[in-house]
This record gives structure tokens, C-alpha cells and sequence, in this order.
């Protein structure tokens, strides 16, 4: 990593309140920018969220704003409303209050004397999601976006649902991660001393856990199509630049884009990473000069500059080597590779049956199944992706191919076909692919689920009739993978998955024809490669990063731990996710952070799944500021509702602000 200290332009730093329509409500922005922009106005980029500037992303924040403000354009990182600093009360997540004031925000940026009138959008995850909504709103000033680790469908390919199933997880820990961040006070020292209490108060008393939202809408509807972009990708005006990683839930999102928008206004990038910036150098690897590879594509399109980024392939994605099963890689091996058209004619179908004869296959996995499948979000932590797949195996049912005689390079969205009967009307049907290698090590390549009742389209429930055949079809997450010669391919399939995958009330199993079944994979020519200039980025750059301590807990524990009760036939995974933990900002604000996720199940019970979201955030400086929140968030089931209990506590200097607690149910329609 480079680390810039000096630019062609000096920067200036100031916070500013932005107004929006309500007349009530400003948010809180911070702007870095060319101290000369008054006399040359620049461009103004803009990332938009709700995680707090003035400490949770603000180590982050230094890495870009600054950078980019230094190449000549106005680097805003705004905390949305009842979030951070900014006033009003916080609302459901990208809900329509959100999008309508990041519109208000651009068409102040554009109106600026130090703007252009040309504004961009950037920001990874919730940013890179309202990027891209608010893209599909189409204020004029807003030209081009950089869309990082988002989604273009809130319903299929985010943290609540997937393949139409609960997506148990992170349905339930992105929720308690959510109540805690919502319930986190604005600072003194932006708001006022006098001013920060009573704000505090106002957001909390009218905080609502997402969980009950979420959970109350388990059919594509209304509620997913908003803020879903794939409705009418024709809405985007703005020039998209769509990255993803491999190692991230949204990469799909990226394949969705270049196919679908205009190639004069999109470019897709993948690579092997996880849900992090490219350019921050956390596992997978490697990273890339991901700031300057961004610069081009502002100059491009804010300042009207030919940087030849529209001649580079419509996508490019890392096609990764095989590799021996690990739940990290500091640099993942393999090549970059481009394609000028998707779906790409260099990529062709090879559909193999899964096996020969008549004989009908039974699988019927224990309920613990999945319990090796990784973090549904990979952050870069030594746990995160999943080890070797061969306990998973022996849980599922499992069909083979032969050695392979030469390598085979698969870029794209591998399908299954299977035909199949379910003794139950309600039931899942998970398919991994691995790579198996000679000495038997699994290593999980992709995925996919499929709630059996959503077969027929997410926005409707249809039971299955038991002693029926049927054939379903669905799609596995995306990936660039090369199987090399002599080791297999393998197919696994499991009716359960948990915790990704939240069970059914009834004991089911399914029935499998191997002969009228296969998978499908997306199989690339690698002579497409011949005669392409090769792909290559310049090395990570950043401006000079935050002078934060970090601590580490005395007592850390470990990140993931799996214990089963062999008695009681329960199965106990805790999980920290490990944000960042402890941390000592330049201003003296300590800001310390605990978190613990438990799932717990027993193998022959689905009614079992329990899982539990547990917080504490503290906020102190020096003698002046103390504030702590305390929560917990749990969902069970029976067989016919959802069970949800929130509770949550919020503390200033030791005496309790507001305490509150929230126990619902919601009927399981689909889910």
C-alpha cells in the first residue's frame, strides 16, 4: 500500500448542515475539498450512510475523501436522517424518505459555488445500494455512480431471503446489528452539548426493530420491489460502474448490471474478494488500485476526460485457480480476464447428468447441516469462508464426476436441474458444487438454494403435492473457477442448510432422480483470452490513514466455534463478527464494541432453530461524554409463526435514557 501525503491540489475539511424538504430535518455532512474550488469548481461525490462519519467508517472515510479531493473533486460522506449526526428519526432501511433525501442532497451538491453542477455517488453496501436507487431516480446533476458489494433485487439477493427461503443468518443478525447501530447517539461535538440528549431520546422512542418488517413480508411484493432496481433498469441515466467480489453475497448483482444497462454507460469488475473496498488489502486478495481505477471513471464521465476506461471490457472478473480448502486467503491465485459482451460467447453451457439408471436417490439431511458453510458476509477475518466441505458432504447426498481429463474454466452462474418428489408440501433443496481433489479435500467453489414453494416465481407460495415428480431449476451465486486436471467435480445435495437457510416446521425429505437431473456449468474458452491485451491495475493507493488505536480484548475467544451436546443432539455455532471491536480516535473519543451471534439446533428437529443477536457499544470522552447502548434480538419458530423478542437499553453516564422491549409473531405464509 502507497500512501499519498501530497496532491496537486491542497484540501480543506468542513462539516456542514445539508437541508432537505422538510423543513425540520438536516443532515450532517462532511466535505473535503480543493481549498481553490471557490475560483475552479470541481465535481462533488457523494457517500451516503447511516454508519456514522465521525467514528465507525471514519478510518475509512480518510482512505478515499481525502484522495479524491486532493485529484480535484468535493468528497461529501453524509450520515443519513436519525443516523450519526444528522437529525430526524431512523426509518426502515432505503425506505422512500431515504432515497427523497439523497436526492435533496445531490440537487444541493450540484447547486453549490464551489460545484460544477456534475455530481457522482460512490459507497460498498448500504452506499452502493442507495447509489444505485437513487440512480434509478434520476436527479440530473447525478452523472455516474461506483456501485461496490450491492444488490439491483432487495428480495433475492440481500440479507433477508434466498432462493424465496429466510435467509435465517442474516435475516436475524443484520437486524440486531441494525438496532444496535440505530440506537447509537449523535456527538456532542457535532450537535451540540445541550442539543444531543433530546435527540437521542427522539430517535430512540421511535426506533422499530427491521425484523418485524422483514419477516412480515416473506413474498416478493411491493415492500422488495421498491428500491429493487432490476424492475426497470432502464430507470438508471447515470454511467454505473458495478464491482463485486467473489467471496461476496452480491457479486450476482454485477453480472445482472452488464447485462442489462447499456455498454455505453456500464462496466463490470469482480474479483476475488470479500465484502470490503478492493483497495484495502484484506483476504482474499490481491487487492488493486481500486482510488485510481475509480478516478477514471470520474474523469470520464464528471469531467468529460477520455481515460480509455470505456474501452476496457464490458467486464472483467478474476478467474480464480484451484485451491486446497482454507477459510482464508491472503491472496487467492488465478488471472483477470475480460469479456466485451454478457452473457458472453466465449462462456457455453455444459449440462451433465448426475447420474445413470433409474434408482431414485433419498436425501434427508440432519437439521445441522451447514454449519461449515462460512460467514454469509466475509469481511476479511481469519473464519470467514468456509473449510473443507467434506463433513458437509457426509450430511448430504452427493454425486460425483469423473476425474477430469484437463481443466475446465467456469465463469458465470451455474445452474441445477432436478427432478425430484417431496414428502412434505414445505420443503428446501440446497446444491453446492466442490472441488474435490485427489486426496478427497472438498473445496466449496458455489451454491444455491431454492425454496421448493417459491418454484413457481418468489412472488407466490405453492405447495407441493407429496408423490409427485416435478422438475425445478435454479441458479447458483456466480464465480470465475478453474477445476484442474484429475480432481472432480462434485455435486452435493441437502434439504436443510442452517443458519443461512431457516428450516421448515415439518420434518421433511426429498426423493431425487439422478438420471433426469444435472448441473449445469457456464463453461469459458480460455483461447477467448488469445490476441486481448492483458488486464492489470496499478497498485493500492490511499491517502494518509487515521491515527486510530486499536485494542484487543484481553480475552478475545474465537470468531467461530461449533459445539454439539451429543446427549441432546444440539448443535451451538457462536459467532463474532469482529467490526473492529475497541478503538481510540485522534479527538479522544474511545469507542468500544462487542458483539455475539449464537444458532443453535438440534439435527432430527427444525422447530428447534433458535437464533440470538447480542450488542454493547460504548461511546466516551474523557470525563464529558458517556454513552452506552445494550442489546438483544432472538427469533424462533413453531410451525406456524415467527417468534421475535428485541429488547434494547441505552444508558448516559451510567443512568438508563430509555429502555425498551418488543416481542411480535407473523404467521409463516412462505417461509
Amino acid at each position: 500500500m502507497h500512501y499519498r501525503e501530497h496532491f496537486d491540489r491542497q484540501v480543506t475539511v468542513e462539516d456542514v448542515w445539508i437541508p432537505t424538504r422538510d423543513p425540520h430535518t438536516h443532515l450532517h455532512a462532511r466535505i473535503w475539498r480543493p481549498t481553490d474550488a471557490d475560483t475552479a469548481p470541481v465535481p462533488a461525490l457523494l457517500e451516503y450512510l447511516p454508519y456514522r462519519k465521525t467514528d465507525w467508517t471514519a478510518p475509512r472515510d480518510a482512505q478515499r475523501h481525502p484522495w479524491y479531493a486532493g485529484h480535484g473533486y468535493a468528497s461529501v460522506r453524509v450520515d443519513i436522517r436519525g443516523h450519526g449526526d444528522s437529525e430526524g428519526t431512523p426509518g426502515d432501511e432505503y425506505d422512500a424518505q431515504e432515497l427523497a433525501d439523497g436526492v435533496d442532497v445531490v440537487n444541493w451538491l450540484a447547486e453549490q459555488p464551489w460545484c460544477t453542477g456534475k455530481v457522482g455517488m460512490f459507497g460498498i453496501s448500504w452506499g452502493g445500494f442507495n447509489a444505485l436507487q437513487i440512480a434509478a431516480l434520476a436527479p440530473e446533476p447525478l452523472k455516474a455512480i461506483v456501485t461496490v458489494c450491492s444488490t439491483d433485487d432487495r428480495y433475492d439477493n440481500d440479507v433477508h431471503y434466498t432462493g424465496g427461503a429466510v435467509l435465517g443468518v442474516d435475516m436475524l443478525a443484520w437486524a440486531g446489528t441494525m438496532l444496535a447501530f440505530a440506537s447509537r447517539p449523535p456527538d456532542p461535538t457535532s450537535v451540540g452539548a445541550d442539543r444531543w440528549l433530546p435527540m437521542w431520546r427522539d430517535r430512540l422512542e421511535n426506533l422499530e426493530p427491521f425484523l418485524h418488517t422483514w419477516l412480515a413480508h416473506q413474498q416478493r411484493d411491493d415492500y422488495w420491489r421498491h428500491g429493487s432496481v432490476c424492475e426497470d433498469y432502464t430507470a438508471i441515466d447515470a454511467a454505473v460502474l458495478a464491482v463485486g467480489g467473489w467471496n461476496d453475497p452480491y457479486r450476482d448483482t454485477v453480472l445482472r448490471l452488464v447485462e442489462h444497462l447499456p455498454d455505453d454507460r456500464v462496466r463490470g469488475l469482480v474479483g476475488p474478494w470479500s465484502h470490503q473496498y478492493p483497495d484495502r488489502g484484506l483476504p482474499p486478495g490481491p487487492a488493486i488500485g481500486f482510488l485510481q481505477e475509480t478516478l477514471r471513471w470520474w474523469d470520464q464521465h464528471l469531467k468529460g476526460e477520455d481515460t480509455g476506461i470505456m474501452r476496457e471490457p464490458l467486464l472483467r472478473a478474476w478467474l480464480n485457480d484451484p485451491v486446497p480448502p482454507a477459510t482464508s486467503y491472503d491472496v487467492m491465485p488465478g488471472r483477470w480476464v475480460g469479456e466485451d459482451n454478457w452473457p458472453s460467447p466465449s462462456v457455453s453451457w455444459d449440462a451433465r447428468p448426475l447420474g445413470r439408471g433409474t434408482t431414485p436417490v433419498l436425501v434427508r439431511s440432519p437439521q445441522h447441516t451447514g454449519l461449515d458453510a462460512g460467514r454469509f458476509f466475509p469481511f476479511g477475518n481469519a473464519s470467514d469462508l468456509p473449510p473443507d466441505q467434506r463433513e458437509e458432504d457426509g450430511r448430504s447426498v452427493c454425486f460425483d464426476s469423473e476425474p477430469l481429463d484437463e481443466r475446465v474454466e467456469i465463469l458465470g452462474r451455474p445452474r441445477v436441474r432436478l427432478r425430484l418428489d417431496s414428502a412434505t408440501p414445505r420443503a428446501h433443496v440446497v446444491a453446492r458444487i466442490c472441488d474435490v481433489a485427489p486426496d478427497g479435500s472438498s473445496t466449496l467453489v458455489t451454491r444455491g438454494v431454492l425454496n421448493l414453494l417459491s418454484r413457481h416465481g418468489r412472488d407466490r407460495a405453492v405447495e407441493w403435492t407429496p408423490g409427485t415428480y416435478e422438475t425445478v431449476e435454479f441458479e447458483l451465486n456466480g464465480v470465475g473457477y478453474a477445476f484442474p486436471p484429475g480432481h472432480r467435480v462434485r455435486v452435493a445435495v441437502s434439504d436443510a442448510y442452517w443458519p443461512w437457510v431457516w428450516p421448515h416446521g415439518e420434518r421433511g425429505e426429498l426423493t431425487v432422480l439422478p438420471a433426469e437431473s444435472a448441473v449445469l456449468l457456464p463453461v469459458r474458452d480460455p483461447a477467448s483470452d488469445e490476441g486481448r491485451a492483458p488486464i492489470r491495475f496499478e497498485e493500492p493507493e490511499q491517502a494518509v490513514p487515521l491515527a486510530v488505536e486499536h485494542e484487543r480484548a484481553a480475552d478475545p475467544g474465537p470468531e467461530r466455534l461449533v459445539t454439539h451436546d451429543v446427549a441432546e443432539g444440539e448443535w451451538t455455532l457462536e459467532v463474532d463478527p469482529n467490526y473492529g471491536g475497541s478503538r481510540v480516535y485522534p479527538d479522544g473519543l474511545r469507542y468500544d464494541e462487542s458483539a455475539r451471534e449464537t444458532y443453535t439446533i438440534r439435527s432430527d428437529d427444525p422447530l428447534s432453530a433458535r437464533a440470538v443477536s447480542e450488542w454493547a457499544i460504548r461511546l466516551r470522552r474523557g470525563d464529558d461524554w458517556d454513552a452506552e447502548i445494550i442489546t438483544r434480538t432472538e427469533l424462533r419458530a413453531t410451525a406456524t409463526e415467527f417468534i421475535m423478542d428485541s429488547r434494547m437499553e441505552a444508558r448516559a453516564d451510567g443512568e438508563t435514557v430509555v429502555k425498551r422491549a418488543w416481542h411480535r409473531t407473523t404467521p409463516r405464509t412462505s417461509a
